[in-house]
């Protein structure tokens, strides 16, 4: 009896709520890109974030525009991936 409830929870239940944590968790990756500018002007770390405040303070746009580009680049795969995840968790979401 004990084995057939355990493979009811991971079969079934774990399966959709997995959801709201996948979501949650694409989530905060946009908060860890976000942060990673802040971690890097308090600490002097050379990075991406802080190249882009130093182009800001020397207006330089290009430089401005190409970190942008890349920040939502991660951000759009982050989000492809979690579609991905959601299709192979739960078949309803999938696209016919």
């Amino acid at each position: 009896m004990l084995g057939s409830s355990v493979k009811v929870v991971f079969k079934h239940a774990l399966k959709n709520a997995l959801n709201p944590v996948i979501t949650a968790i694409s989530g905060w990756f946009a908060g860890l890109m976000a942060g990673a500018v802040f971690v890097e002007i308090i600490f002097n770390w050379k990075g991406i974030g802080y190249e882009v405040v130093d182009a800001l303070n020397k207006n330089d746009l290009p430089v401005v525009m190409g970190a942008t580009l890349v920040f939502a680049m991660v951000f759009v795969v982050i989000n492809i991936g979690v579609d991905i995840i959601y299709g192979i968790l739960d078949p309803r979401v999938r696209v016919q």
